[in-house]
């Protein structure tokens, strides 16, 4: 594997994207990860040698992982697979049944791209990477979606049909070559002779992929430091299903001591809201406050009034937390203000996704911030100490600043700041928007069943178990950290396709097919149809969903799409049945959505190892041959 430039070349020259197309395909055909590693390694430290342009390197390093902007970078290309999908038909000449039959055989618009072209495009590539790093930037500041149709065409007509294919690949965000963020940066270390942990913790600090490899030659990763304003990856949790399993899990003893044995655990509820992760308090950007979901989206103007709380941090930073910004960890609730309790997600759920937020909306549905964790303060990351030592530590933040992190019920809409933030004028008094997650150690199973009471009482989802000593670890789901819901099963499913309804929904995408992860998600994105649901979901969600899913068909069957699978549900269902109807081998019975979980990234979805897990914990297990009434949800 290589880029098929000569070894001996000295002369510096423009760097093609042809090369990354070249070895993306070699990868894609390659199992062994020691064998892709060694491989990216090689093409990044050729490309270093022989580039001259000192960015191509690591634009070759954020290529490969599959992002057109590194992590920090705000911009986005906003072209969605409707917009490619044109703008290959009109590069092709195809038709649209052409495509359809194309994009059939491969379940991927960049293959598809590459059959289409194939003869008619290019023999040989003629685009750079700055060219097509050019074109990116153009695409993200363009102002309209004609302008950016044209600037993916000029792409796409200067390519050759394999440029085309991970041109196309690269903009919809899925390389499919088996090769994860992680992957590279063990290449980037390997070609630099520096230690993978060094370019890691640059990467974490930095969040940009391209400037740790410039780094890694350089001879500079140690002089990383963190900045504010990117998401860190969020710790995760595994589910067990009793208080015995729990300490078992925690203890590592047989089930039969389990009663006997103690542990050193934090107990928090499980609220029923949206993780999120609160940046603010930066010095040198007053009044900036960045709040993101799971999925690393910036949601902060979803939630203006938290946005108006913590941009009072700054105000006194200087002399209570040690002049530097903060990162909190916790969970956006809807909150009743006169009981003092958090609202359904179903509440808080009509909020998620507002581009703007009226008075109306900040009334109807309060929000707060619950922080349940601290992941950065006084200067230095806190993610390497031990969970007592961050719990003792943002007691103390959260103290200072209870009375600081507050905001209006209402605001006068016609006050605007400079930015255009709501903050002056309040109309009532200020809400607090800051609170503090309770969280006490237990210590045996009674203790457990007691708090898991208690919790359900309250009205919230169940418990959390954090093991004292456990450190954070980003993007992680381990036994260090674990949920107990003890609740009929829901599977979060990614949504495939989608038909049109009937009578008043007729004309409406409403009835949703979904899938899980299949064995082969990590190299090929694989996806496995577990069921189909129309119900669940109120009149306002189904339009959306359906407008959405128009502007992010992958194929247009008529009365079924296939769409972008980006749009994740959790869904409840009576139980499993083993069936022939989808690839997956299961079918839900009676599926029905609980929720819509834009909070959560695709990568994140169950798999079809849990759907499995589900249907053998079933103690009357369904018969097989499932059929269309196995998933009517009525």
């Amino acid at each position: 594997m290589g880029l098929g430039l000569h070894p001996k070349v000295v002369e510096k020259t423009m760097m093609p994207f042809v090369a990354l197309a070249q070895l993306a395909e070699e990868l894609a055909a390659t199992s062994s990860r020691l064998q892709k590693r060694a491989a990216i390694a090689d093409a990044i430290a050729q490309v270093h040698r022989e580039s001259v342009d000192e960015e191509d390197a690591g634009r070759f390093a954020l290529y490969l992982a599959g992002t057109p902007f590194a992590e920090a970078d705000p911009r986005k290309l906003n072209a969605g697979g409707a917009l490619l999908s044109k703008a290959l038909l009109e590069v092709s000449g195809a038709t649209g049944v052409e495509l359809t039959a194309a994009y059939k055989r491969h379940g991927d618009l960049g293959a598809a791209g590459f059959d289409l072209l194939v003869g008619k495009a290019q023999a040989a590539g003629g685009l750079s990477l700055v060219e097509v790093a050019d074109a990116f930037a153009a695409m993200a500041s363009a102002r309209t979606t004609a302008v950016r149709a044209g600037l993916v065409e000029g792409l796409l007509r200067r390519a050759s049909a394999l440029e085309a294919k991970y041109l196309l690949k690269l903009m919809i965000g899925d390389m499919r070559i088996g090769v994860k963020q992680s992957l590279v940066e063990e290449a980037i270390a390997a070609a630099a002779s520096v230690p993978v942990a060094e370019v890691r913790h640059a990467v974490m600090l930095e969040a940009d992929l391209s400037l740790a490899v410039r780094r890694a030659f350089a001879g500079t990763l140690r002089e990383a430091r963190m900045r504010l304003f990117h998401p860190l990856g969020f710790m995760l949790a595994s589910p067990v299903a009793s208080p015995e399993e729990a300490v078992e899990r925690f203890a590592s003893v047989p089930e039969d001591e389990v009663e006997a044995v103690q542990i050193a655990a934090f107990l928090e509820d499980k609220y029923d809201g949206m993780r999120a992760q609160v940046h603010c308090g930066d010095p040198e950007q007053p009044g900036r406050v960045t709040i993101y979901s799971r999925n690393r989206e910036e949601v902060t103007e979803s939630y203006p009034e938290l946005e108006e709380a913590f941009a009072k941090v700054t105000e006194v930073g200087e002399g209570l937390l040690g002049g530097s910004g903060l990162i909190l960890d916790g969970e956006i609730l809807g909150w009743d203000i006169r009981e003092s309790r958090a609202l359904p997600f179903a509440v808080l759920g009509q909020r998620i996704g507002r581009k703007r937020v009226s008075n109306a909306w900040r009334e109807q549905v309060p929000v707060v911030f619950m922080a349940f964790d601290l992941l950065y303060a006084e200067g230095a990351l806190l993610l390497g100490r031990p969970l007592e030592e961050r719990r003792n530590r943002l007691e103390g933040v959260v103290e200072r600043l209870v009375e600081v992190a507050r905001s209006p019920l209402a605001v006068d809409e016609r006050a605007k700041l400079p930015q255009g933030l709501m903050f002056a004028e309040p109309e009532g008094e200020l809400v607090e928007r800051l609170l503090l997650a309770p969280s006490r150690l237990v210590e045996s199973v009674e203790d457990i069943e007691r708090a898991y009471a208690e919790a359900r009482a309250r009205a919230n989802e169940g418990v959390m178990l954090k093991a004292a000593d456990s450190v954070y670890q980003p993007g992680r789901r381990g036994l260090a950290w674990l949920k107990m819901k003890r609740e009929l099963a829901t599977l979060d499913v990614v949504v495939t396709g989608a038909e049109f309804g009937h009578g008043k929904r007729a004309g409406i995408l409403s009835d949703y097919t979904f899938a899980v992860r299949g064995p082969e998600y990590e190299k090929t994105g694989e996806l496995l149809n577990v069921g189909k649901a129309y119900s669940g979901l109120t009149d306002a969600e189904i339009a959306e969903m359906s407008a959405w899913m128009m502007e992010h068909t992958l194929e247009d069957r008529g009365f079924f799409r296939t769409v972008e699978p980006l749009r994740v549900l959790e869904v409840a269902f009576n139980n499993i049945m083993r069936s022939d109807r989808h690839a997956s081998g299961f079918a839900l019975r009676f599926p029905r959505i609980v929720r819509i979980r834009d909070d959560k990234p695709v990568e994140e979805i169950d798999t079809v190892e849990r759907v499995e897990e589900v249907y053998e914990s079933q103690v009357d297990k369904p018969q097989s041959h499932a059929d269309t009434a196995v998933e009517a949800s009525e």
